[in-house]
C-alpha cells in the first residue's frame, strides 16, 4: 500500500466545515457503541482519536504512514494483530484507496481483529439531493433523496481513490455483501446529511 499523500496533506485545506460534521458522527459512532478498546485504521490528523481519548476511550491507531505517528504502523490488507483484539475496529475514508481486490483483504482482516463491532466509512458518489424543512417547535425533517441517474459512470483513478459507491462495478449491494461475508452483519447504513459524499456502515459479528 502506497503513502498518497504527504503528513501535512491533513493539515492544509483538508478539514473544512463537511470533514467536521463526519467527523462528529465517527466519534458518535463509537461513543455509541460504548467499546472498551478501540482500533482505528487509517488516523488522518489524529482529530478522532484525540478527543476520544479525551472521552476515556481506550483507542489506538494503525496507519501506513509513520510520520502521522500512528500506535501502530501497517496495512489494513495484513494487520499485526491477533483475531478478536479490538471490541471494536473503526475504518474511516480509507479502504477507497486501494485497489478493490486489497480492500476486499481490509474487509477479511477488519473483521478478523475486530471482537464485537466494526465501523466503517467509504464515499458514495451516487447523486442525491437533500430537503431540510424546518418550522421551530414544531417539526423538522431533514432527508437525502436519491436522485435517478440515466448514465453510470466510471471512476478514472485520480492518484487517491481507485474504487467509490454508485460508480460502475460497485453498487451498494456488492460492497455490503462483500463485507458481510467475512462474519459480520450490516446494523445500519446512512450518509452524513451535511456530508452526503460519506456513507457509514455500522457492522456486528454474528457470532454475538
Amino acid at each position: 500500500m502506497k503513502i498518497q499523500v504527504k503528513s501535512d496533506h491533513y493539515i492544509n485545506n483538508y478539514d473544512e466545515k463537511v470533514r467536521f460534521c463526519s467527523y462528529w458522527h465517527q466519534i458518535h459512532e463509537i461513543l455509541h457503541l460504548n467499546s472498551s478498546e478501540v482500533l482505528e485504521i487509517g488516523q488522518g490528523n489524529g482529530f478522532v482519536s484525540s478527543y476520544l481519548k479525551k472521552k476515556n476511550v481506550n483507542i489506538v491507531t494503525l496507519d501506513i504512514d509513520k510520520e502521522l505517528n500512528p500506535s501502530f504502523v501497517g496495512e489494513v490488507q495484513n494487520m499485526p494483530f491477533e483475531d478478536n483484539s479490538y471490541e471494536t475496529v473503526a475504518c474511516y475514508e480509507v479502504l477507497e484507496h486501494i485497489p478493490y481486490d486489497q480492500a476486499i483483504l481490509g474487509f477479511s482482516e477488519i473483521a478478523r481483529v475486530a471482537k464485537k463491532n466494526v465501523v466503517i466509512s467509504m464515499p458514495d458518489s451516487t447523486q442525491v439531493c437533500r430537503i431540510h424543512f424546518h418550522i421551530p417547535k414544531i417539526i423538522e425533517i431533514k432527508k437525502i433523496i436519491r436522485l435517478p441517474r440515466i448514465k453510470k459512470r466510471f471512476l478514472e483513478f485520480d492518484g487517491q481513490h481507485y474504487w467509490e459507491i454508485g460508480k460502475v462495478n460497485y453498487p451498494l449491494n456488492r460492497i455490503v455483501n462483500d463485507i458481510q461475508k467475512y462474519g459480520l452483519t450490516l446494523i445500519k447504513t446512512y450518509r452524513v446529511y451535511e456530508h452526503p459524499y460519506h456513507r457509514f456502515f455500522v457492522f456486528q459479528k454474528k457470532s454475538l
